[in-house]
């Protein structure tokens, strides 16, 4: 698939130009011609005979930024002084820091805020352990933990590699929700270190983001603390994705006036996010799913290349043993959800799904098939791309439901904490707005958090989990 210029590889070209009539339609004939998105355009100095711009351009990756360079240098009256990449310079130095929220400008405020008023407050904690979410950060605070092993579509790229998402990650849970979350990396990938070091930091925290940390391993560590910890865990790879996928299917739904229980899908991907999306919509009453991995189907008997969590999905799942290839599994299917890797259909496999074809391919930045191939042969289609209509991104979810879970002070989560989630993400697309191409709210709606936050307490409320 071709890319399109994209923000993501943006880069400011500081040219000086001869000051003369044509110069800069020059410039812009070169940057269009190298299939070049030419956006701002910002004088920096004039001086005689010559103008010194910024000039911003979107490429398609790292050599066609060259390539854009390479354009502008060969034009005669054109020097370009330098080339800033503008996504590295977003990340120079770190994306997030801390500030005070109380300030501190003489010796009366340090009394209060550290020795010696701060004794009352640590003995107050002491006595009722309870108030640490009153009186510390702890009850605005998630920590943001991985082990670099499973980052984006990079893979075990290692920890410090891993860091500038998770500050992504960190910044998204500011931004939309007021969290404050920590970015931790951790150097091992030994699933007791991992699990002994998240619970050694779990006091100063109000919930635990796992991100990006490889399957089978997350599915034992999240476990595991969410049985020892008493404050939610989760792992956003699964549950965030698994969230967002069932609201836009709840949608769907609505859009073809038909039951969801009755929808026959196919996934493929046993990963993190693929288990986790089976699950889920087992337990939300979906019935015919099933699930293929790099071999085919997975069913109850298949002996080769099955793990024990394998094993348990195809307990769960496709209940009519369907054998064979991904396209023996997708014949008659109404739903295919794409959480693998690109190109493992083809259009000849959606031709021969059930009548309206749902196509979620949510591999990125490279999906299972094509949109171009498949968009005539759809009804709704879904990518992980932010490009194509219906983008599937987890953080229509996650932030809202960190805030819905630390405003009650919550003790864990449920089954019925994502659902009252996906619930609300789904309302948030009003009757009149559901639409082929809008069965999911804009990421930026930010009314989406305070829906799925709301929902969230709620339910977190009626079935035990709140403190407060």
């Amino acid at each position: 698939m071709a890319h399109v210029p994209s923000p993501s590889y943006s880069i400011t070209i500081r040219t000086e130009i001869d000051n003369r009539i044509g110069m800069f339609a020059s410039i812009a004939t070169a940057i269009s011609q190298s299939g070049g998105d030419l956006g701002s355009v910002d004088i920096v100095r004039a001086e005689k005979g010559k103008i010194v711009r910024d000039i911003t351009v979107n490429a398609r990756d790292e050599s066609h930024e060259r390539e854009i360079v390479r354009k502008i240098r060969e034009i005669d009256g054109a020097r370009i002084l330098k080339v800033m990449d503008r996504t590295f310079s977003s990340h120079e130095g770190g994306k997030i820091e801390i500030h005070n929220r109380v300030p501190v400008k003489d010796r009366n405020d340090l009394s209060k805020v550290y020795t010696p008023g701060v004794a009352r407050i640590c003995m107050d904690i002491h006595e009722n352990k309870e108030h640490a979410y009153r009186y510390t950060i702890k009850g605005n605070a998630v920590a943001v933990v991985t082990d670099g092993t499973a980052v984006l579509g990079l893979g075990d790229i290692g920890p410090e590699a891993a860091m500038p998402v998770m500050e992504g990650k960190a910044m998204i849970f500011k931004e939309f929700a007021g969290i404050d979350a920590f970015p931790i990396a951790l150097g091992t990938k030994n699933v007791d270190e991992i699990v002994g070091t998240v619970r050694n930091i779990a006091p100063s925290f109000g919930g635990i983001n796992l991100e990006d940390i490889a399957a089978p391993r997350c599915f034992e560590i999240e476990q595991r603390l969410q049985s020892m910890l008493d404050i939610p865990v989760i792992h956003d790879d699964q549950h965030g994705t698994a969230v967002v996928v069932l609201a836009a299917l709840i949608n769907v739904s609505r859009l073809f006036k038909k039951d969801i229980r009755k929808f026959r899908i196919v996934i493929s991907g046993a990963g993190a996010a693929g288990t986790a999306n089976a699950v889920m919509l087992s337990a939300f009453g979906i019935k015919d799913i099933i699930v293929c991995d790099s071999k085919g189907p997975i069913y109850d008997g298949r002996k080769k290349h099955m793990t024990p969590y394998k094993k348990i999905l195809a307990k769960k799942t496709n209940p009519r043993r369907i054998r064979g290839s991904i396209s023996d599994a997708l014949k008659g299917a109404n739903v295919f959800l794409g959480l693998s890797v690109p190109n493992v259909i083809t259009p000849q496999d959606v031709r021969s799904m059930a009548k309206g074809p749902v196509v979620f391919a949510l591999a990125n930045p490279e999906p299972e098939i094509s949109p171009e191939d498949v968009l005539h042969l759809v009804r709704v289609l879904a990518t992980g791309r932010s490009d194509y209509p219906n983008q599937i991104n987890n953080m229509l979810s996650f932030p809202g439901i960190f805030r819905g879970l630390l405003d009650v002070r919550a003790k864990g989560v449920n089954e019925e904490v994502k659902f009252a989630a996906a619930r609300a993400i789904a309302r948030t697309v009003k009757s009149e707005e559901l639409h082929e191409d809008y069965i999911i709210p804009s990421i930026f709606d930010k009314s989406v958090v305070s829906s799925v936050a709301d929902a969230v307490s709620e339910v977190a409320r009626k079935t035990g989990l709140a403190r407060h």
